[in-house]
C-alpha cells in the first residue's frame, strides 16, 4: 500500500523534525558521498546535502520519492539525487562514506537483509548511524488499536532490543560504537492522535468504512486518556539510536 506523501508532509513533520539532531551525529562533511536511507520527503536529505556531502535518498515508496524530488530538484540541488529502492535489497553502484536513515528502519522486517545490505555499500571506514523504533514503541497505542478492532496482527513493524539489533549488525560485518534505547514522548501535532492512525494504522483496515473507522479512532482515543496531556496528543515512542562502522 503506498503511502499519502502529501498528507505525511504536512501533518507529519515531528518524523524529520525530530531526526535532527541525528544529522548532527552524522556529522557529514563536504565531498563525503552518503546514502539516506528511507528519505520519505527529503527535508534531512537536503539538510545533509546543505553541508556540503553528496547525497542519493532512497525510499521504497514511489509517492515520497517523486514528492521529495519535487520539494529538492536536482537542478536547484545538484548534490542531491532520489532514487527508489528497497532498504534490503539496494546495491549502490560504488561504496559510500555513510549511511544515514532516521525513522525508517522499523518498516523493513528483512532486517539481516538490509543489514548486510548496509554493510556492503559503505566504504572500509564508513559508518552507519540511524535511529528508528525500538522495543516497546507506540506499545500503549497498538494495544488500544488491538482491543478497540478485535485483531491481534497489527504490529508489523520491526522493532528490536539494543542488543539484537547491535549483534545483527555485528554478524554482517559492522562494528557497533554506540547504542541507545530511550523513550522519545512525541507530541504528534494538529492532527493529534487521529492523524497518527490515519498515516500510520489505517493502512491495515483496507476494507473498513471511513464511519467505522472513525469509530475505531474514537474508541482508541478514550482508552488511552494518558497520552492526551497539556492539550496535545503525545505518542509513546522509544527510540533506538545507533552508529556502527565497517573496519
Amino acid at each position: 500500500m503506498s503511502w499519502n506523501a502529501s498528507d505525511y508532509q504536512s501533518h507529519c513533520g515531528y518524523v524529520w523534525q525530530h531526526g535532527e539532531s541525528l544529522v548532527d551525529q552524522l556529522a557529514p562533511q563536504p565531498g563525503e558521498c552518503l546514502i539516506d536511507l528511507g528519505c520519505g520527503t527529503g527535508q534531512l536529505t537536503q539538510q545533509i546535502a546543505k553541508r556540503g556531502a553528496m547525497v542519493t535518498g532512497l525510499d521504497s515508496d514511489r509517492t515520497m520519492i517523486d514528492q521529495a524530488t519535487a520539494n529538492y530538484p536536482n537542478s536547484t540541488f545538484p548534490n542531491l539525487t532520489f532514487q527508489v529502492a528497497d532498504a534490503a535489497r539496494f546495491n549502490p553502484p560504488q561504496p559510500v562514506d555513510a549511511i544515514f536513515s532516521n525513522a525508517a528502519l522499523h518498516w523493513v522486517t528483512a532486517a539481516e537483509s538490509a543489514a548486510q545490505c548496509i554493510s556492503a555499500a559503505l566504504k572500509p571506514g564508513g559508518r552507519f548511524v540511524a535511529e528508528f523504533g525500538g522495543a516497546g514503541n507506540v506499545s500503549t497505542i497498538l494495544t488500544a488499536l488491538q482491543q478497540v478492532s478485535g485483531r491481534d496482527d497489527l504490529n508489523p513493524w520491526y522493532f528490536p532490543r539494543l542488543g539484537a539489533y547491535s549483534m545483527l549488525l555485528e554478524a554482517a560485518g559492522l562494528s557497533v560504537v554506540f547504542a541507545h534505547l530511550f523513550d522519545r514522548p512525541t507530541p504528534l501535532g494538529e492532527s493529534g492522535l487521529a492523524g497518527w492512525l490515519a498515516m500510520f494504522g489505517q493502512r491495515f483496515f483496507p476494507e473498513i468504512t471511513a464511519a467505522d473507522w472513525t469509530q475505531i479512532v474514537n474508541a482508541v482515543e478514550r482508552k488511552v486518556p494518558e497520552l492526551y496531556q497539556n492539550g496535545e496528543w503525545i505518542a509513546d515512542y522509544k527510540r533506538l539510536r545507533i552508529v556502527a562502522f565497517k573496519p
